[in-house]
């Protein structure tokens, strides 16, 4: 008998995987955080004797490396994967004894990007599991455009054809078991579903249901922009990630917190978007530590600046650098646990900005006010509140200066990236309300919302 079992990773989006037998196991995909994969072994009873990558991952630091380090593991990276380390090289179908019964066989799945490689476990000769990290997701695929612009074209083409050559190769039954796709930028399109097979894919995945040049075509109309902190990911996987250290940074207390302020350093305060807006220390960003503050705050922040953490609690704090190490912030320079009062100290006032709704911004009326859309370009496609201006919030502090003048109602989708964006314009500041709402609730709140 085997396993499988999956160490996910929800603010990233990504999937990781254990699969073994009674006594042996392989890791794929493993994240830079490597305790939880030695957990899942531990409790498993079983050693890791290989790790394998399917590719070299442009979204997170793999713990790939360190892994193999740890437990003497064969680490297993595509031949055609340029490093800077010892592996073993992979091709084609290259196999490796897992487990007594069980196989893992290499199919090249070009896509993603050049190298990419899947992987399909076989118990006693049969396909039960395809381990397909970036090439054939659920319902969608990896998106091509990561590697090089002038590949693009070349790579969406290709991955149709991997999708092909897996649907063809493998058995219905075969679980399809990516590492990208349940909230990954990774993906070329939202993936729908938890779990899938190989024969589900074949009549949903549109790389199986579209011919080529259809495909081809969708796919590069439907890329959106690329987290900006992707591009050091793939050299940090390249040249081989060191291991974490995970140690509470250094505490910093009001003054220093002023001091790196003043400093023009940012100050991430991990509360939830509620208890910022209430107060908090000026000039200080809001990150939710609930939300997907790894991709949000990678993406935002000028890379290698330092940044301070203000959290409510040691676990809180501890959560939040766990989520950081995994896109390569690898220290916070300094935090702090406890208040805001404690955080701006006794004698400094506490900002503060109110929050409302679609319904409480259709109450007041649009006419004097400016409404600030920081969705992404393909969600503004669908609909918009008439006269609103639209900034992605991931390009708002370089174009803060783009805001008009006047108060600020802020929005998203859904509130999350709309408190991000108003502790922006609170820290430059503005003037802002945080609209905390459902954008479905434009419509029903009355507000003239564009389509089409």
């Amino acid at each position: 008998m085997f396993f499988i079992d999956t160490i996910e990773l929800e603010g990233l989006g990504n999937r990781h995987y254990l699969a073994g037998g009674t006594e042996t196991a392989v890791a794929v995909d493993p994240p830079r955080d490597i305790d939880r994969v030695l957990a899942a072994a531990a409790r498993r009873g079983v050693r890791i004797t290989h790790v394998v990558e399917t590719h070299l991952h442009n979204d997170y630091v793999t713990g790939g490396l360190d892994l193999a380090r740890v437990t003497g593991a064969a680490y297993l990276v595509p031949a055609g994967a340029h490093v800077s380390f010892a592996r073993t090289p992979v091709a084609d179908g290259d196999t490796a004894a897992v487990d007594t019964g069980l196989v893992l066989r290499a199919v090249a799945t070009p896509g993603h990007t050049p190298h990419h490689t899947a992987y399909v476990l076989e118990e006693d000769g049969a396909a039960v599991a395809a381990f397909t990290g970036g090439s054939l997701l659920i319902g969608t695929v990896g998106r091509p455009d990561l590697v090089e612009p002038r590949l693009t074209g070349e790579l969406a083409r290709a991955q149709h054809a991997s999708a092909h050559r897996l649907a063809a190769e493998l058995p219905d039954a075969t679980e399809v078991l990516p590492t990208h796709g349940f909230g990954s930028f990774c993906s070329s399109a939202q993936a729908g579903g938890d779990r899938s097979t190989i024969g589900r894919e074949k009549t949903a995945n549109t790389a199986l249901t579209t011919d080529a040049d259809t495909f081809v075509a969708e796919i590069l109309a439907g890329l959106e922009d690329v987290p900006a902190y992707y591009a050091h990911m793939g050299p940090a996987n390249a040249a081989g990630p060191a291991p974490v250290d995970l140690t509470p940074p250094a505490v910093a207390d009001a003054a220093e917190i002023a001091a790196r302020l003043a400093a023009g350093e940012w100050v991430v305060d991990l509360r939830n978007r509620v208890a910022f807006a209430q107060g908090h220390v000026a000039g200080s960003f809001n990150f939710e530590a609930d939300g997907k503050i790894a991709t949000y705050l990678a993406w935002m922040i000028p890379w290698g600046k330092p940044v301070t953490l203000l959290a409510e609690t040691p676990g809180q704090l501890a959560a939040a650098q766990r989520e950081l190490v995994r896109v390569g912030i690898d220290r916070p320079a300094a935090a702090a646990v406890g208040t805001p009062r404690e955080w701006a100290g006794e004698d400094t006032a506490l900002a503060s900005f109110p929050r409302s709704t679609f319904a409480g911004l259709a109450a007041r009326g649009t006419g004097d006010v400016v409404v600030l859309d920081v969705r992404r370009d393909s969600e503004r496609a669908a609909g918009y509140v008439e006269g609103s201006v639209h900034i992605p919030v991931h390009q708002l502090h370089q174009r803060l200066g783009e805001v008009p003048a006047g108060t600020v109602w802020v929005h998203c989708a859904g509130g999350m990236r709309a408190a991000i964006a108003a502790s922006l314009l609170d820290a430059a500041g503005r003037d802002v309300v945080a609209v905390d709402d459902g954008f479905d609730a434009a419509t029903a709140a009355g507000l003239p919302v564009v389509t089409g």
